[in-house]
């Protein structure tokens, strides 16, 4: 076990992660503040995707009267979360950090960059493939009796939540990777449990997302994929066997 780790009192860690989480707190309402400055362009990107799937005379509505203000607020509160993803994740990784080897530490800068570099393209992986074809597929249901008025607070929780999704299942790779860095997984047995991670997968898939196999296989696949990522990732940096302390030798 690491010495550093040993010698600190579970009060200095409580402390440590006050600390983090306030930072993390400040971060994320400076950024809030700079993206409600442009809130209304914000909430236009976020919606464009549903906007070029619906027929010119369908639009967006709001029922309640301060629905469209608290919207704005969640939408400039979203877009700071995201803008402030790089420094978030980098509070995580260093708390994290106390309880590694020395030799550990050192790659934590190259993940810190490639773990915000993949939450960020899970989320525009979502918006720039999922949206469209999944509100095509969606909306398709719609007819001459029947035409979809979906709310402002509703898209955007349903889009949120999908935005999240994506960018935290798109993290698979780090995680195991740095799980086989550990030494806690191994390559042996990430492709034993292969067919057990394809079930997690859409199992999953189908907690995150609407109930339509669309979305969930979009979803899906992409993990399946970076599972074999993972695998890669795992056999490149993974702890070798002849590491005493490995758990599977």
């Amino acid at each position: 076990m690491n010495e550093d780790q040993d010698k600190l009192p579970l009060t200095e860690h409580l402390e440590e992660l006050r600390k983090r989480l306030i930072r993390c707190i400040i971060a994320i309402f400076s950024c809030f503040v700079v993206a409600y400055v442009f809130k209304e362009r914000l909430f236009e990107i976020l919606v464009a995707p549903l906007i070029k799937v619906m027929r010119q005379e369908d639009t967006l509505i709001f029922t309640g009267i301060p629905e469209a203000f608290f919207t704005y607020l969640k939408v400039s509160l979203l877009a700071g979360i995201f803008l402030a993803a790089p420094f978030l994740i980098y509070q995580f990784w260093m708390f994290v950090a106390p309880g590694l080897y020395k030799h550990e530490r050192k790659t934590m800068i190259p993940i810190i960059f490639v773990s915000s570099l993949f939450f960020i393209g899970g989320a525009l992986f979502g918006y720039f493939v999922v949206f469209p074809i999944g509100f095509k597929f969606l909306l398709g249901f719609a007819s001459e009796t029947i035409r979809p008025l979906p709310s402002m607070r509703e898209y955007l929780s349903f889009s949120a939540k999908l935005l999240f999704a994506f960018g935290i299942v798109f993290e698979l790779p780090i995680v195991i990777t740095f799980l086989a860095r550990l030494g806690i997984v191994t390559v042996p047995f990430l492709k034993k449990n292969r067919k057990y991670a394809i079930l997690i997968f859409f199992v999953g898939a189908a907690l995150l997302t609407p109930p339509d196999v669309v979305t969930q296989s979009l979803l899906a696949l992409p993990l399946i994929i970076l599972y074999e990522i993972s695998i890669l990732g795992a056999y490149a940096f993974g702890r070798q066997k002849t590491t005493p302390e490995s758990p599977d030798d």
